[in-house]
């Protein structure tokens, strides 16, 4: 949830739609719970072991496809506050009257429900065997992801909590985009600040006053548009301190903007009320109707100087008293919102809460290495296939086939490292780059693996890598497949001696710079050749359209026989085109003769034929 009130539309405006490549050679600090959670009540009734299946698959494709190097978080034992707010949601959504309950006392327990920390403990199983940094937070996972965001020991968050930022994150994504060419939607803190002018203690405000995940109730009849109007008239460092006074009942006065109740207000003689002018009923300007009957006011320009033009339905007079008469009243508008909204905040008791306001602020979130600590272990594959085979039910070729790419990146990750690594999971070496693929505006290429014909070699590794058919690869769900979760095609083609996946140009030139050297000029040689024979083509083309144009008028089979029998006695040198012409009209003459009523069917053939 994080802070209420529908925040999430309010930052919505700031967000940054990102590529592929945004959290390439990234570290990334990602909320368990967020993932099981969402994912867990979308496909419930779709798959066995939900959570395990899109952790397994998400964790694939987010190091693999996107190249980023993810950390799991953990949410530790919940706060007092967050428990009681948590006991207080189930009620209000299951309808149940919160007055005559009670909240969380001492001894209550404060995990979570049994089911849920099974699927937290399975996930993480699986993580640790992929090799994946997990690390466990005192309180709130968002809590200790943003931290490791503040402090720069990653680059960005994925969660859905948008009280991530009150506790210091930077960059926030809350959610993935499917089969998109921009998939990731991100926060910045800096394009928010700048946006809406808001920085990390407005937001703790913010949630103060419309509620938050440890007080879901904030303060009664303030809302976001109320609080941020509130927030926004105090600096990041004032705001607090303001919200201390107010609620000790201090109402501060309004004047122009804020006026605290230790300042004090100069006194003037132009302070003093003046009457309105008089106005004409008529034309709505200052003055009387009964002079503006006969002569036409300063306001109104007629042609001949008399009377005055009748105003319109919406006229607002702008002269100088009526424009101070206006602001009179919007200023006694702003004070009276302002003493309510005073006044709400002091009606709240224990306002603001100090225990919300030091876990926002604090920095003790969780015990983690050093950043540069953080450590991506090599993937534990058998024990990987062993336990989804038992936990999941799938073939143990699908799972080595869906556990390649990952398997595929840190070997290309460890060549451009170390170029004497041997072979891919010890028996497939690289052979070439086939072609570039381009899927949803992103490109890779498509690497052929071949594999090594060695005694030694194929007798170390395990036998049944050289099993995977594709054949054997089952369809573990029908329903829309998303992005991170598993490819709508296949990422590998397997055939026994040689193995295709789709990798990353910059992760191969890297790894294989002669490669993708050769590659290139043999598609570039390729294209020469293309363009030289669809110019061959055009050309014999165009030859052809010259050759199959018509010659002349298409003739009658009269005229054909007749041009024929005279092509037959024409002279050496005398002009077909003359004669031919001759013939056309000798044969149009023929035509009116023949068609004569008179004549018997023989004689016209005769005539005709000759």
């Amino acid at each position: 949830m994080g802070v209420g009130g529908k925040f999430w539309e309010l930052l919505k405006p700031y967000a940054r739609l990102e590529g592929f490549d945004f959290l390439r050679d990234k570290k990334v600090a990602i909320d368990l719970s967020f993932w099981i959670v969402q994912h867990e009540a979308a496909i419930k009734n779709r798959a066995r072991n939900p959570h395990l299946r899109l952790t397994f698959f998400r964790t694939i494709n987010l190091f693999s496809k996107f190249g980023a190097f993810p950390v799991f978080v953990l949410d530790g034992t919940p706060s007092p506050l967050k428990s009681q707010a948590r006991i207080a949601r189930f009620f209000r959504f299951s309808g149940i009257d919160t007055s005559t309950s009670t909240g969380v006392k001492e001894g209550v327990s404060k995990e979570r429900n049994s089911a849920f920390s099974k699927c937290v403990d399975d996930c993480v199983e699986l993580l640790e065997l992929l090799g994946m940094p997990v690390l466990k937070a005192n309180g709130e996972a968002e809590a200790l992801c943003a931290q490791l965001n503040k402090d720069g020991h990653v680059d960005a968050c994925i969660t859905a909590d948008s009280d991530a930022f009150l506790f210091g994150a930077t960059c926030v994504i809350k959610c993935l985009r499917p089969n998109s060419k921009e998939p990731f939607e991100c926060y910045n803190m800096s394009d928010i600040e700048a946006g809406l002018g808001l920085k990390r203690k407005h937001l703790i405000a913010i949630s103060l006053l419309v509620g938050n995940d440890h007080d879901l109730n904030g303060v009664q009849g303030i809302g976001l548009d109320k609080a941020l109007r509130f927030v926004q008239r105090f600096s990041e460092d004032e705001i607090l301190n303001r919200l201390y006074a107010i609620g000790k009942g201090d109402v501060l006065l309004f004047q122009d903007g804020v006026t605290y109740v230790d300042d004090v207000i100069p006194c003037s003689d132009e302070s003093s009320p003046k009457p309105r002018q008089s106005h004409c009923s008529f034309c709505g300007h200052p003055g009387s109707k009964a002079a503006h009957f006969k002569f036409s006011c300063e306001y109104c320009v007629t042609a001949n100087n008399v009377g005055c033009l009748k105003k319109s339905q919406r006229f607002q007079c702008n002269c100088l008293s009526c424009d101070k008469v206006r602001k009179e009243k919007d200023q006694k508008k702003h004070e009276n919102w302002w003493i309510k909204v005073c006044s709400m905040i002091t009606m709240e008791p224990n306002f603001p809460n100090d225990e919300i306001i030091e876990m926002y602020m604090g920095n003790n979130h969780g015990m983690f290495p050093d950043g540069s600590l953080l450590a991506w272990g090599d993937p534990k594959t058998e024990l990987v296939v062993d336990f989804l085979a038992y936990h999941q039910s799938w073939q143990r070729s699908f799972v080595r086939q869906r556990i390649l790419p990952m398997l595929s990146t840190m070997y290309l990750r460890e060549m451009a490292r170390n170029p004497n690594k041997t072979l891919l999971v010890g028996q497939y070496e690289f052979h070439s780059i086939q072609r570039v693929k381009i899927r949803y505006g992103h490109q890779s290429y498509v690497v052929k693996w071949k594999k090594a014909i060695s005694g030694e070699l194929s007798c170390a590794v395990p036998v049944e890598w050289s099993n995977i058919q594709e054949e054997e690869c089952i369809e573990v769900d029908d329903g829309p497949v998303d992005l991170l979760d598993e490819s709508i095609d296949p990422q590998i083609h397997v055939d026994g001696y040689w193995i295709l996946t789709d990798e990353t140009p910059a992760l191969v030139c890297s790894a294989f710079p002669e490669e993708v050297v050769k590659f290139i000029q043999k598609k570039e040689l390729k294209e020469m050749k293309r363009r030289k024979t669809s110019m061959i083509r055009s050309e014999g083309s165009s030859e052809m359209s010259e050759l199959s144009k018509p010659q002349g008028v298409q003739l009658s089979i009269t005229e054909f026989y007749r041009s024929t029998k005279i092509q037959s006695q024409a002279k050496p040198g005398e002009d077909l085109e003359k004669l031919s012409y001759n013939l056309g009209d000798e044969s149009s003459k023929q035509k009116r003769k023949v068609s004569g009523p008179n004549l018997s069917k023989a004689v016209r053939r005769r005539l005709l034929f000759g």
